[in-house]
């Protein structure tokens, strides 16, 4: 399978949302809304659950399941607010303790640069144990700002990359034809990301 077949995969309609994960994985979840400084971002669902019985911090990036829920969670790419509110959880997950486990899906971030800045930094000095895991697209910093963890993994038909094919293809080639080969020398899917040490688990 081609990397961008890969891509594809990676967006697909009826792929499960972050939202599925929580629900199949964790039990007693309660979500909590709002960064506390300007409003609640529907792109980020985050809160608290438990798993085998273990308090722990749910973080994901949501792209709707329908087009009229996917148009409310702005295609699963977070506003500044959706950042700090992922933020705020991690920081309250560090004061009682509790791990945090984020899922990562989303086409990349506009715009956002301070508000991803902010999450790179205090990630990175957080001692609560973290684990990202990529579960569809993983794009440029909006992947980022919720992949600075102690493990990132990532499912066998995702990719994480710090541009788009079609982004690759019409910076290098000026051509939109070119997003093939732009996929496959971006070396974006799970076994490249294992191959060059990114994550660690595929």
């Amino acid at each position: 399978m081609s990397a961008y077949e890969k891509v594809l995969l990676a967006r697909a309609k009826d792929r499960p949302t972050g939202l599925s994960y929580i629900e199949n994985i964790f039990e007693d979840f309660i979500e909590l809304h709002g960064d506390r400084r300007f409003a609640d971002d529907p792109a980020i669902v985050g809160g608290i659950a438990t798993l085998h019985g273990r308090p722990v911090t749910v973080i994901a990036m949501e792209k709707g399941k329908d087009m009229r829920e996917r148009v409310r969670r702005n295609f699963g790419a977070p506003n500044p607010e959706g950042y700090r509110k992922a933020l705020r959880l991690m920081e309250q997950a560090e004061k009682f303790h509790r791990p945090v486990v984020c899922f990562v899906d989303t086409s990349g971030a506009r715009g956002q640069g301070q508000a991803i800045a902010e999450n790179l930094l205090e990630m990175s000095g957080l001692k609560t144990p973290i684990v990202s895991i990529l579960v569809g697209e993983g794009g440029s910093g909006g992947a980022l700002a919720l992949a600075v963890a102690d493990q990132v993994w990532i499912l066998e038909n995702a990719v994480y990359s710090v541009i788009s094919p079609e982004g690759c293809a019409s910076i290098l080639w000026k051509d939109s034809k070119k997003v093939k080969d732009a996929a496959d020398c971006l070396r974006l899917t799970a076994q490249d990301m294992a191959d060059l040490g990114v994550v660690e688990q595929v």
